[in-house]
């Protein structure tokens, strides 16, 4: 198997290559995770797209040690902030989550008690991982809540999650993942399921945080046309892989593979208003059975027999990083 290696020049935060997440199951190894290599700098957002079952959502919890059996995780290199993360005890890594990497999930009950007021909560959170008292924690809980925009905070430390709308639930489950100040936060698609307008403004608010704090983000999604205006650079995911990884207007202007090209062109815009979107043939492979080489060329108009063998991660432009025997700028 070909482990691809990119590197950015920089000091880097997250240092990741070669990270494999397979799931050993009575059927076969399900491969989620196939060999993914990504690295961020301090206060980077990095995009990372792809479909349902491209291993996004796993690459996250494999990063912050999330996974369970039977799924098991290795890489050739995993360093975060200097440290080696496969060094780490269980203990280690416990203090790691929550202080220096938080998550935010898809859905906010994953993240809130609700037998629990949000005051406890955060305090809670806090106190985990800082020595100090319960005034100051409630104090630390207010300021990160109006970091996120929540009006009347007083008043929403108060209440129980039920009380709150599903918009206000996720900006406290953002609030929260802020609380420690981490050095990384990882968002798997924390506003999929808000209306158009509150996710407008969660992610307005989440870039300037990361802007003032110096925060890095990974913000998973499957919406190239949400993450486009948020990210710094893309990393585009398929059937466990990355298949290409740039600068956002590299791969929104210039993009090389034809997965990415299908992406970008189902993206609604005002010259298809009235036409049909494009749409990629077929569906994403099962990860049990993956076809041989490119797991793209059952659904690629551009595979050939070449395709049967697993491409090499290119460096097409700096920073630019393709995986792909037939890769090139689509032709209008």
């Amino acid at each position: 198997m070909n482990h691809d290696h990119i590197s950015l020049s920089g000091e880097l935060l997250l240092d990741v290559q070669g990270l494999r997440t397979w799931f050993h199951t009575r059927e076969g190894i399900v491969k989620a995770v196939d060999g993914v290599s990504l690295q961020l700098r301090q206060g980077e957002i990095l995009g990372l797209v792809g479909e349902s079952g491209s291993g996004k959502s796993i690459t996250g919890f494999s990063l912050l040690n999330l996974v369970d059996e039977p799924g098991r995780m290795r890489a050739d290199r995993l360093f975060f902030d200097g440290q080696d993360l496969q060094k780490l005890s269980p203990e280690e890594y416990r203090h790691l989550r929550g202080r220096d990497m938080a998550m935010i999930f898809q859905d906010p009950s994953t993240t809130l008690n609700p037998v629990l007021r949000i005051d406890t909560q955060m305090i809670e959170a806090v106190q985990a991982h800082q020595p100090i008292s319960r005034r100051a924690a409630r104090a630390r809980a207010l300021e990160v809540l109006k970091k996120v925009g929540i009006p009347a905070p007083e008043e929403r430390l108060r209440v129980y999650p039920h009380h709150l709308s599903g918009g206000m639930r996720q900006r406290i489950a953002i609030a929260i993942a802020l609380l420690n100040s981490p050095k990384l936060i990882i968002a798997d698609e924390p506003t999929t399921a808000l209306d158009v307008t509150i996710q407008g403004q969660i992610l307005y608010e989440v870039q300037k945080l990361c802007r003032e704090t110096g925060t890095a983000l990974i913000w998973i999604t499957h919406d190239l046309a949400i993450v486009s205006g948020l990210a710094d650079r893309l990393a585009v995911m398929y059937a466990g892989r990355i298949v290409e990884t740039a600068p956002t207007s590299q791969i929104i202007g210039a993009a090389q593979h034809p997965y990415t090209h299908g992406l970008v062109s189902s993206i609604p815009s005002v010259q298809t208003r009235g036409h049909d979107l494009f749409q990629i043939p077929g569906s994403t492979p099962s990860l049990l059975n993956l076809p041989v080489g490119c797991p793209f060329r059952t659904r690629c108009y551009r595979a050939s027999a070449q395709c049967e063998s697993d491409p090499v991660l290119e460096e097409v432009a700096p920073g630019h990083w393709v995986s792909c025997w037939h890769k090139g700028v689509e032709k209008t």
